[in-house]
């Protein structure tokens, strides 16, 4: 069953709120200040009534060309970026759907745009070299190496949004329950033994993927070969399937579900914000601070909302992003 963004928006409101007033105690020093530093919490938390953006004088004039790669996700993310920073008052043109990770990093390295969103993990295994297991599996850590590593090509990567695409076994809600109702993929592999198990062609040799999940988890499903992941478990072609994290998909809880990799199995893929060393500079922190803002609110939940707005909905990235910012409380 899909929830709505307002819910959802409404729902990260409460717990920022709760987290604040729990914060609070019982100190009777900072009584009457911390209820109104939880509510302002609540405000600024991303969701349900946020700071909203306003066109500051400062940034007139200042262009920026935000990019993107080419699929949904990044076209939303590319849209959400641009329709913020015009809100706040810069000169924003946009080149979205640049292509796949190594296309759109030389369009940044090469001026034709000053910022794409990328994910770490995909960052660091694919300008960097870093292998797949050796990447740390702290976000924080993850982070660090990859701005040390882009200090060479004069790029600085934006603050990391709360969600990460990461890679997520996914079955039906039938299969879970037909195998026990695990959570997390460790419970999953003692319980699931061989069935079958889809994932794209080149999953089958790699330490991240179907490989990992061997050496990791001890799980050796039958692997079958495919790009269409929840076409496969409609279709009955295979028990579980290699889904992303924010698939717009996993919105409809109601049939299908995901098992946690509760061994890090998976790199860190939180999405910053690469940008140009020159245009940071030009721009100044204003355009920090607004992507900071627009991505409070972006949980998993969200993203999977968004994305099934355009992969089920049919609705247009423009249209979305819009919703987003609108619905959030960034823009009127």
């Amino acid at each position: 069953m899909k929830r709505s963004l307002r819910t959802l928006l409404a729902l990260l409101a409460v717990l920022v709120l709760a987290v604040g007033v729990t914060a609070c105690g019982d100190d009777e020093d900072s009584g009457g200040d911390s209820g109104g530093s939880g509510g302002e919490q609540a405000q600024n938390g991303g969701g349900g009534g946020v700071e909203p953006i306003t066109k500051d004088p400062a940034n007139s004039g200042k262009k920026i060309t935000i990019g993107s790669k080419n699929f949904p996700e990044q076209y939303i993310l590319g849209e959400i970026y641009a329709q913020a920073l015009t809100a706040a008052g810069f000169d924003v043109k946009k080149e979205l759907d640049l292509g796949a990770e190594q296309v759109a990093f030389k369009a940044l390295k090469g001026g034709t745009v000053d910022a794409y969103p990328e994910y770490t993990g995909t960052a660091l295994t694919s300008f960097y070299k870093v292998k797949t297991d050796d990447v740390p599996r702290d976000k924080a850590q993850a982070f660090e190496q990859l701005q040390g590593d882009l200090q060479a090509d004069k790029i600085t990567g934006m603050p990391l949004t709360p969600f990460e695409n990461t890679y997520r076994v996914t079955s039906t809600v039938k299969t879970k329950e037909e195998v026990g109702n695990p959570t997390t993929v460790s419970e999953l592999a003692e319980k699931a033994g061989d069935k079958r198990l889809s994932g794209f062609p080149e999953c089958r040799q790699r330490t991240d993927c179907y490989v990992g999940l061997g050496q990791k988890y001890g799980w050796k499903p039958k692997f079958v070969s495919s790009e269409g992941k929840f076409e496969d478990l409609d279709a009955g072609q295979s028990d579980f399937t290699m889904a992303f994290s924010t698939d717009g998909e996993l919105t409809q809880t109601d049939k299908y579900a995901s098992y946690e990799d509760d061994k890090k199995l998976f790199p860190p893929y939180q999405v910053t914000l690469l940008t140009r060393d020159d245009a940071v500079k030009r721009l100044g922190p204003n355009y920090q601070k607004v992507i900071e803002q627009v991505q409070s609110g972006m949980t998993e939940e969200v993203m999977q909302e968004l994305n099934s707005r355009i992969t089920q909905d049919k609705q247009e990235p423009a249209e979305v992003a819009k919703a987003y910012l609108k619905e959030s409380g960034y823009i009127k």
